[in-house]
């Protein structure tokens, strides 16, 4: 029998504290009797007798090698090598061909024949599914101890390869697992009425797993930490029907007797006397093995170092909780549920959520869970920000089940916490967070009364009051004002109160009846918003940008959905619109949205429906509403819904395009009259005048931009107003850019004319003519005095000369040669100065030069955007070949400093602007990029690509002679700018390359026209391997410099073992890691909620950080010592190894476990880290209070006799333990 006091296994180290184990050697005369158990009678189930005259079936070895032939002489199954038939338990579960209920039973059947036998069988079955290539023989079982067979076994282990079954990749090792599993729960289930309490296997079994779960290889701690944990689970079913069981014997024992005396059957009530106590001494043995698994296995492993072993037992645990949770749910089986919520590792994390979602999904379970949810609430919710997305996700879904089953569980300021999450850019996030939102605000929680009352209001919906709510949820987002992420976060939970068209329209057009509140003028701004998000989300059917990674092929009924809802909101709107137009056409901001509605329709319908009237009255308010606006973003909606309408497979095409054309002569009569009222006036020109001309400007320009204008002729007005403009310098500016830009888009119609057909040489002079002198114009206004009027002539001069580049005659267009511009050197240092002026300025320059603005942040990210795209303009033409090469060396040696200015001001707002740095660095990647070495761009590291670099700087030769410096050197000064970029192996890569190209004479010249190549090769050493550097002032190589770099090198440990001599010569730093969502939207950050390490603790002992090498630029950085001079940094060294040597005997005392010896595991955390508890002595305290109170007592029967007491409160708010960190955790 497994009793509660273990003897320690010796010769084993246990990573939590002392091992509590069963020996596994088994007596001399046990062996030699193995029918005698001492005296005590064998329980099975009641009423049942053993099958001791059943032939017995052989086992799985003994079938497949036909009977003893498979085995040696000592009973160990050996491999059937003719044939290749699994012979060994390992071998039929990893092949998985047998049903698993027949291989139990077989060797069920072997261990009625010989016990000793089939338990060898079984000890190396684990053994073996541990990875271990070692077999137990019968001698070893005999007579050494387990500790010794532990041992020995741990010999046999390859140490060139750290796989085992279960960590190996495939579908054979994944089957395994699970087959691996089963076996393990069927042999408990076949043996619960028999062999299971023959106080002989399972005391070996789970000695066996104890002594395994306590080794310091990781397969045979993680293998039998899942044998023990199945077993465990198996177990806890076995008790549960055993208590069934006593349950339905009491009943039965208490009707028999009530029975009346004559009717009574005594024989009958001695039998179910019999029976409970059967049933109950099987009961306290299976209390017994649950103690011995739980207090020698999981106390210790769910703190295990590695991540998987504490998930397995943290998902068990949740297993047993709701499997049985009369014996197992209460405090002192949640509170290791709840400790192990700030587990550092985000698998652990998840299996806690999940298991805790099992038992909060059952209302049953809730009274149980209520004093865990308010010691545990404040950590779940913040879990919700946690830097793992899927734990994140598990903890919405978790606060989500609370929410369901007690409304009051969840303060104000919890639900806000996870009602912003709807703005995540991860979609993941943002739908569990919209489910909450929908279960907490948007669920009619009486909808029959709510549809009487809106019938008894003469609405057609009962939505009203929800999207009313909606709307107000919305407002009060301050920071997200985000309709579209709003609407897909809700869209899988509200898709029916957002698919209401209906009501909204009536919310826009009815007046309120009696008892509704009118809609203020931002909440039906809102409410429209959220409509056209709501018809864009229909009708495209996925998620708006920013979230997913692209467009998904839809299924069949995904498919049928959004053309049902297309068919349904085209209906619905085709005669909505033109009221809601009607109504709203003096609003610029509703307008803009309204009229994005008609690109989702289905065009189809207008002409099917014979619904033409509702198109015209859709097109006489569009007209309307272009003479009322001279907003950009209204007139550029409207000229997009007059693209969408005249689209030419429609047969409402010439209807549309009849109405778009009488619109166009009217605002182009006004225009061509106004310009020439403004010519003649020129100075003596008034307001009205200027009005007349940039109103009509403007529509034009907005309309140019989607439909072909050309036959209008707008180019040559614009041109006249420009050539006016420079001429006499007064024209406004507002005029001058929508000119610059009306006259770009009629090039580009031209273009796209000519390039469609067979253009003839009077057509292609001609365009040539307009280009040319285009280019000439917008070339003077980069002197213009108006900084917009210089931005857009800079970003028309960068897009005219890369569409008219050499690329243009590409793909068999030879005859647009004469269309081809190249850009002459004025031209070309014209635009460098403009970038250099522009965007390489400084901050406070920059708001200085905003004339009255606020400086805010909206206007620094509004500067930040123009300056970026500038230079992406500019960008484009380096990469492209337009512009010389040498303007790229001007752009690269501002870049650096531009960049980090910008990160140090702006902070999080560069993630929204991050493409464009990504597009500037690929700018020297492409540069460099080698073409003969025919790699993969994508799989290609930064080292290759600077190779090209260095051929192109030392390609040629100096005229002058070899003592002088190729004319391309002053490249390698760019080149020097990614260095930092390299990982250590790639510096030494690259380094050898450049070597090939030097000669002994450059490595020894010191001249300032060799600085290029001095730094470089000096970048290039940074946190080398080797070599020594060049010295800029010493005519020779320094070979101090080459002892600094050495010192200065943080040593390379190949083990977790800490030498104390190494410590002495490390270099510590510290990082700090950090990530936030991701995403054009302003979401909140999602940052590790996993402990964080005493700031005291930090201060004293400091560890290495190997993303940092001595001498790159995070080191620079952080460390002040490379910012010294070479003899203050000597001076530095030695006191900094002093201080490093007496933290690291501080660190070296706080340990709490010793390190680890022999063959472990290579992992990147620590083995004996305290992953949860405090590591001041405490941790032993717990482990003794476990001995104490943790004993599993199940509950008795409900009929037979009184439940025990309740435990007492661990949840104690007066029993903490203050963790290293500072962060208090309750122990209770």
């Amino acid at each position: 029998m497994i009793t509660s006091e273990l003897p320690v296994l010796q010769d084993s180290s246990n990573e939590s504290g002392a091992a509590d184990t069963v020996s596994l050697s088994v007596s001399v005369s046990e062996l030699e009797d193995p029918t005698d158990t001492k005296g005590k009678k064998k329980r099975g189930r009641p009423g049942r007798p053993p099958a001791a005259n059943k032939k017995p079936r052989k086992s799985p070895a003994e079938k497949a090698t036909g009977g003893a032939k498979g085995r040696k002489a000592n009973g160990v199954p050996q491999t059937n090598g003719e044939g290749g038939d699994p012979v060994t338990l390992f071998e039929v579960v990893r092949m998985g061909k047998s049903a698993m209920q027949s291989v139990v039973d077989d060797w069920i059947e072997s261990y009625k024949q010989d016990r000793d036998i089939a338990l060898l069988d079984l000890i190396n079955f684990f053994i073996q599914c541990s990875g271990c290539k070692g077999t137990v023989r019968i001698e070893m079982f005999r007579n050494m101890q387990n500790a010794e067979i532990i041992r020995k076994m741990t010999e046999e282990f390859d140490e060139d390869s750290g796989d085992y079954p279960l960590t190996m990749p495939g579908p054979l090792w994944k089957k395994f697992r699970y087959n691996f599993c089963e076996f393990i729960c069927v042999l408990i289930r076949q043996c619960q009425y028999s062999i299971i309490y023959d106080e002989y296997l399972m005391d070996t079994v789970i000695s066996l797993l104890t002594g395994l779960s306590d080794s310091q290889v990781r397969a045979f701690r993680h293998t039998s930490t899942l044998a023990a944990m199945k077993l465990m689970t198996a177990l806890v079913n076995v008790a549960l029907n055993l208590s069934i069981h006593q349950d339905n014997t009491q009943r039965q024992y208490e009707a028999e007797r009530n029975k009346m005396a004559g009717k009574r059957a005594n024989e009958k009530l001695e039998l179910l006397l019999q029976k409970r106590k059967e049933l109950q001494e099987n009961q306290d043995e299976i209390e017994n093995m649950m103690n011995s698994i739980f207090k020698g296995i999981f106390v210790h492993r769910y703190r295990d170092a590695i991540a998987e072993i504490r998930a397995i037992c943290i998902e068990e645990i949740g297993v047993w909780m709701k499997m049985y949770s009369d014996a197992f749910l209460n405090d002192s089986y949640l509170k290791y549920v709840g400790w192990t919520l700030h587990d550092r590792q985000g698998e652990v994390r998840l299996k806690c959520l999940k298991a805790l979602q099992n038992l909060y999904t059952n209302r049953e379970l809730f009274p149980k869970l209520e004093l865990f949810t308010n010691r545990f609430k404040d950590r779940i919710v913040s879990m919700t920000l946690d830097k793992e997305y899927d734990v994140a996700v598990e903890a919405i879904r978790l606060i989500t089940l609370i929410l369901q089953g007690s409304e009051d569980a969840l303060s104000n300021e919890d639900c806000e916490n996870v009602y912003h999450l709807v703005y995540s850019a991860h979609r993941p996030v943002a739908v569990a967070a919209g489910e909450f939102l929908h279960r907490k605000l948007f669920s009619r929680h009486d909808p029959q009364a709510e549809e009487e009352l809106a019938k008894r209001r003469g609405r057609s919906s009962p939505n009203g009051n929800l999207l009313r709510m909606l709307v107000l949820f919305f407002l009060e987002s301050e920071l997200h004002e985000h309709a579209a992420y709003l609407v897909d976060s809700l869209w899988e939970s509200s898709q029916e109160l957002l698919k209401d068209w209906e009501c909204m329209t009536e919310l826009l057009l009815e007046e309120p009846v009696q008892g509704e509140e009118v809609l203020s003028d931002r909440q039906e701004s809102s409410l429209i918003e959220v409509m056209v998000c709501t018809i864009r989300q229909a009708a495209e059917a996925h998620p708006p940008v920013g979230r997913g990674t692209g467009k998904r092929v839809l299924t069949a009924k995904e498919r049928k959905t959004q053309i049902d809802d297309k068919n349904k909101l085209t209906e619905h709107f085709i005669m909505a619109l033109p009221m809601l137009l009607s109504k709203y056409q003096a609003d610029s901001e509703k307008v803009a949205n309204l009229l994005q509605i008609p690109m989702f329709f289905d065009l189809d319908v207008y002409s099917a429906g014979r619904m033409e009237k509702h198109l015209d009255a859709l097109l006489k308010q569009i007209r309307l509403v272009v003479e009322k606006h001279i907003e950009t973003d209204v007139l550029e909606a409207c000229s997009k819904t007059y693209s969408i309408l005249c689209s030419e497979e429609y047969t409402i095409m010439n209807r549309v395009d009849i109405a778009r054309s009488q619109l166009i002569d009217e605002i182009t009569d006004r225009f061509t009259h106004s310009v020439e009222d403004l010519l003649q006036e020129a100075e003596e020109a008034d307001d009205d005048d200027i009005y007349n001309v940039l109103s009509t400007l403007k529509r034009l320009t907005a309309f140019h931009n989607a439909h072909d204008l050309t036959r209008w002729d707008l180019f040559g007005s614009c041109y006249r107003l420009l050539k006016a403009g420079i001429e006499q310098g007064a024209m406004p500016e507002q005029i001058a850019v929508q000119a610059l830009q009306c006259s770009h888009y009629s090039i580009l119609w031209q273009l796209v004319k000519i390039t469609e057909g067979t253009p003839s040489k009077e057509d292609l002079v001609a365009l040539r003519r307009v280009v040319k002198s285009f280019l000439a114009v917008c070339q003077q206004c980069l002197s213009n005095v108006n900084t917009p009027v210089k931005e857009q002539a800079f970003m028309l001069l960068c897009d005219l000369l890369m569409v008219f580049s050499h690329q243009l005659v590409s793909g068999g267009r030879e005859g647009l040669e004469a269309l081809v511009f190249n850009p002459d050197s004025t031209l070309q240092n014209e635009l460098l100065t403009f970038i250099l002026d522009h965007v390489f300025i400084d901050q406070d320059d920059e708001n200085q030069s905003m004339e009255g603005d606020e400086e805010d942040e909206a206007n620094k990210i509004e500067a930040l955007h123009k300056r970026r795209n500038l230079l992406a303009a500019f960008s484009k033409l380096i990469i492209y070949d337009i512009v010389d090469m040498p303007a790229a060396a001007d752009i690269f040696k501002h870049y650096m400093k531009l960049f980090n200015e910008l990160h140090q001001d702006q902070g999080p707002t560069l993630d929204r602007t991050s493409h464009t740095r990504q597009r500037h660095q690929g700018v020297g990647r492409q540069t460099h990029t080698p073409t003969h070495l025919h790699l993969d761009q994508i799989k290609t590291r930064e080292a290759v690509a600077t190779l090209d670099g260095i051929e192109f700087a030392f390609k040629y030769q100096n005229p002058h002679g070899a003592e002088f410096p190729p004319p391309n050197l002053a490249f390698l000064e760019v080149l020097s700018e990614f260095s930092s970029k390299l990982l250590r192996q790639d510096k030494k890569t690259v380094h050898s390359y450049l070597e090939k190209f030097m000669s002994e004479s450059m490595s020894e010249r010191r001249e300032d026209v060799w600085l290029p190549l001095i730094s470089y090769r000096n970048s290039l050493l940074t946190g080398g391997e080797d070599g020594d550097r060049m010295s800029v002032t010493s005519g020779a190589s320094s070979k101090t410099s080459s002892i600094r770099s050495k010192k200065g090198r943080t040593p390379i440990h190949k083990s977790k073992r800490i030498e104390e001599e190494s410590s002495v010569e490390a270099s510590w730093l510290r990082g700090n890691d950090s990530l936030q969502t991701p995403g054009a939207l302003t979401t909140p950050q999602l940052t590790s909620t996993v402990l964080r390490e005493n700031p005291r603790q930090a201060a004293d002992t400091h560890l290495p950080d190997h993303d940092s090498e001595p001498g790159s630029e995070n080191d620079y950085v952080h460390n002040p010592q490379m910012q010294m001079s070479w003899l203050g940094q000597q001076k530095m060294e030695d006191s900094r190894k002093d201080r490093t040597a007496m933290n690291y005997m501080k660190a070296r005392n706080q340990t709490v476990r010793q390190t680890v010896r022999g063959l472990m595991e290579d992992d990147a955390e620590p083995i004996f880290e305290d992953v949860m508890m405090s590591s001041r002595g405490q941790l032993e305290d717990m482990n003794e209070e476990f001995e104490d109170t943790m004993v599993i007592d199940l509950p008795p029967s409900r009929n037979r006799r009184e439940r025990a007491e309740l435990r007492p409160d661990f949840f104690d708010s007066a029993a903490m333990i203050e963790d290293e960190s500072g962060f208090t955790m309750p122990m209770f």
